[in-house]
């Protein structure tokens, strides 16, 4: 465990442990020990991609690898890490709250089986039909020699690292239920390690045994799923949890996450199904297209991992033990924090990749096979897919709260409604504005979902301090596009002066327009008085302090 971690009670309480802190500062320690832990994962994640793309670029191997992976992302979005997770933590605070430790590890192991077995048979199921699978989401590879083929191997690679990462996704659910932020928060990485890896070892052998390069990049992908449970499982053990092989179908704990998964692992996945929609639409747009927008939205996704999966993960607990005791002005109270914190740091972010997009994109991908051409395309989607950013954050934080009060029907007919939109808005902009468009109507669905799921939240718990937070986001825009202004201005003027194009000179001009965006941000904060900034500032903004 981390050393800065809170030490978990026996049995859950009411409070968070530091319970004389105030609930901002509370909130904003838990999402800087989580934001810690992930700031590690998310440098990895872009060393991970400077070395995908240095070693294969956007062209068709990186093209049929993230083709391959959308497909147990997917799945993995569906059962494993949406609706599962979401559904488990409450009930599993529930019984920890009520019950004790004892009763709760029971409801964890049972869980835990249950996923293997479910997930089991769906990776088997997905290995025999590999090839129908792929050929309904990229049909168009096809048309390339050994493409479509090589996508079909992968996809049968990388199924099974859907039972790894629904293991993985409980044994966080517990972790995070006894406020141990850290680990969890930590073991994506892992995954990033087993790629980085497998990029040193197995994709040079490859070549030898007559296989192409990128099929050590998805045995890397299962390496990193085992260390993702392994990472976890002392910490488990240290609060005192043993495995049992036990699974009772009729367990009213366990009765109860299904009921919430049942019609919800379509709630929680309207993400990952736009970006499938995408992935489908975008195999049409010629070689390339795929890569650019995966590239993209993982440089857009940063800001999101670091902040808004912090903020979120850190807010669940606390929600689900109000939930717990039927107090709903605790609820509102916390998750009016977590928007007003999310919005103090997506905000910002948003408006920065916006402006600083090809600089960003050139800095972090363009050398070896990644192109000055790819540079280009990828910034493009990164702009179209930033303006998205709020929305995926503001997802995070309330669709948990839907769970938490036992609704999962809510959110899974917003879903529907996300993703309808999306598909429509894609086919038609994508005749017009080509992969870009795909990244813009993803961005809009996004926007949408979360107004949605803002608006009926807000009715059911009777109220958010909406005020507060539309005051607190009219207040950090102002301050974002005058940070933004002066990170673009920077930006120019020093292009202007050294247009060298050689690695050290595009860090430095990325460095100071960062710097001097951040500068002009803090300061107009200050004088907005924006009284959030404060705590997201010391907990998350300063090297994400865990003091």
């Amino acid at each position: 465990m981390g050393p800065s971690e809170p030490a978990a009670p026996a049995v859950a309480s009411p409070e968070p442990p530091n319970g004389g802190a105030h609930p901002s500062a509370r909130l904003a320690k838990s999402a800087g020990i989580i934001g810690s832990a992930t700031l590690t994962s998310r440098v990895l994640g872009v060393v991970r991609d400077q070395v995908l793309a240095y070693l294969f670029g956007a062209g068709n191997s990186m093209d049929a690898f993230n083709v391959a992976y959308r497909i147990p992302n997917l799945m993995r979005d569906l059962f494993a890490e949406g609706a599962m997770s979401s559904a488990f933590v409450p009930t599993f605070t529930r019984r920890l709250t009520q019950q004790g430790k004892a009763s709760a590890w029971h409801l964890g192991n049972q869980l835990i089986n249950a996923l293997v077995i479910v997930t089991g048979v769906l990776v088997l199921t997905g290995i025999i039909f590999a090839r129908p699978l792929t050929e309904a989401i990229a049909g168009e590879y096809a048309a390339v020699p050994e493409k479509l083929e090589l996508t079909v191997t992968l996809t049968r690679i990388l199924l099974p690292f859907l039972t790894l990462l629904a293991v993985a996704a409980a044994l966080m659910g517990m972790l995070n239920s006894l406020n141990r932020f850290f680990t969890p928060a930590l073991s994506p990485a892992m995954f990033n390690v087993g790629i980085l890896i497998s990029a040193v070892v197995f994709v040079p052998l490859a070549p030898r045994f007559g296989f192409d390069p990128i099929i050590g990049i998805a045995l890397g992908a299962m390496i990193g799923g085992l260390g993702q449970i392994a990472l976890q499982v002392p910490a488990l053990r240290h609060e005192g949890y043993r495995y049992r092989p036990v699974l009772n179908p009729f367990d009213p704990g366990l009765r109860e996450i299904l009921r919430l998964i049942g019609p919800g692992t379509f709630a929680g996945a309207a993400l990952q199904i736009n970006l499938l929609v995408n992935t489908i639409l975008a195999t049409g747009e010629g070689t390339g297209a795929v890569s650019w927008l995966g590239y993209a939205f993982r440089v857009m996704y940063l800001p999101i991992g670091l902040f808004g999966v912090s903020i979120a993960t850190a807010t669940l607990p606390a929600v689900s033990r109000y939930a717990a005791q039927d107090e709903l002005t605790g609820i509102r109270q916390t998750v009016s924090r977590a928007l007003r914190m999310m919005l103090m740091l997506t905000v910002p972010a948003l408006v920065g990749l916006i402006v600083l997009a090809d600089p960003i994109v050139a800095l972090i991908f363009e050398r070896g096979s990644f192109t000055s051409a790819d540079t280009a395309s990828t910034a493009a989607a990164l702009a179209f897919y930033a303006p998205g950013l709020v929305g995926y954050a503001t997802v995070r934080i309330c669709l948990p709260c839907f769970y938490a009060l036992k609704d999962s029907l809510t959110p899974t007919l917003v879903s529907i409604t996300s993703v309808a939109l999306n598909i429509a808005l894609n086919l038609i902009l994508v005749k017009s504005m080509g992969y870009r468009g795909l990244a813009l109507g993803t961005s809009i669905a996004a926007l949408v979902n979360a107004g949605l799921l803002y608006y009926l939240l807000r009715r059911r718990l009777g109220g958010l301090e909406t005020p507060r937070v539309v005051l607190a986001f009219a207040k950090i825009s102002v301050a974002a596009v005058l940070m933004g202004a002066a990170a673009l201005g920077v930006h120019i003027w020093l292009v202007n002066l050294w247009p060298d194009n050689a690695l050290i000179a595009r860090l430095v001009r990325v460095a100071a327009s960062v710097g001097s965006g951040l500068i002009v941000l803090i300061i107009s904060s200050r004088f907005l008085q924006i009284h959030e900034w404060n705590q997201a500032q010391r907990r998350l903004m300063s090297h994400l302090s865990l003091h």
